[in-house]
C-alpha cells in the first residue's frame, strides 16, 4: 500500500515520527520547567551518571544533528562532548535548545520521501550503515528512553511526584474521541 503525502511535506510515516518526537520534546520541556530551581536540574544522585540538564542537552544536540544537520542540511555542528560536560546551563537556554530540536525534526523530516525510508541513512552510525526508516524509529525510542530518565531524575532529586503528562496519548496527531 503506497504511503500518502500530506500538504506540509513528508510521508505519513515521517509525519507520525515527527509528531511523536515533537510530543516527547514538549514533554522534556515540561520536565525541565517542573524542576523547582536551576540547581536541581543539575543535581546528581548516587548511582545516577547524568542530570536532567545533561540529558536535555544531549537530546537537543542529538536531534539537531541527525534531523537538522544530516537530513535538513542546516549546518548545525554537534559538540557531543559538551552535551555531557556542560553544567549550570539555564532552564531558559535548555528550553531554547529543545525548541531548536523541534524545528530541526520538523524541517528535516519534511523533505524525506517514502523512497528514502528503505535506503541507507546518509551518515554512518557508530561505523555502521543503517536504513533511514529504522534509524528514525531508533531516534524516537532513544528520546523516549531519556525522557523517562529525566522524569525519574526530577522526582528523585526533588521529591516531587507530580506528573508532567509525558507521552500523553491525547497529544498524538491522530488522537480523537470515537
Amino acid at each position: 500500500m503506497p504511503m500518502t503525502y500530506h500538504e506540509s511535506g513528508g510521508t505519513v510515516i515521517t509525519q507520525d515520527v515527527a509528531a511523536i518526537i515533537t510530543r516527547d520534546l514538549r514533554a522534556v520541556k515540561r520536565e525541565i520547567e517542573a524542576y523547582p530551581d536551576e540547581a536541581s536540574v543539575w543535581k546528581l544522585a548516587p548511582g545516577i551518571a547524568n542530570s536532567g540538564g545533561t540529558l536535555a542537552l544531549h537530546l537537543a544536540g542529538n536531534l539537531q544533528h541527525f534531523f537538522g544537520a544530516v537530513l535538513g542540511k542546516t549546518g548545525f555542528v554537534r559538540d557531543r562532548a559538551a552535551e555531557f560536560s556542560r553544567r549550570d546551563v539555564s532552564r531558559t537556554e535548555l528550553v531554547a535548545q529543545l525548541e531548536a530540536a523541534i524545528a530541526a525534526v520538523e524541517n528535516g523530516l519534511a523533505g524525506v520521501a517514502e523512497s528514502a525510508l528503505g535506503k541507507d541513512y546518509p551518515e554512518r552510525i557508530a561505523g555502521h550503515v543503517v536504513a533511514t526508516g529504522e534509524w528514525l524509529i531508533h531516534l524516537a525510542s532513544h528520546l523516549a528512553y531519556h525522557l523517562g530518565q529525566i522524569d525519574y531524575h526530577r522526582r528523585l532529586v526533588t521529591g516531587h511526584t507530580e506528573t508532567v503528562a509525558a507521552m500523553a496519548v491525547t497529544e498524538l496527531r491522530s488522537a480523537r474521541k470515537p
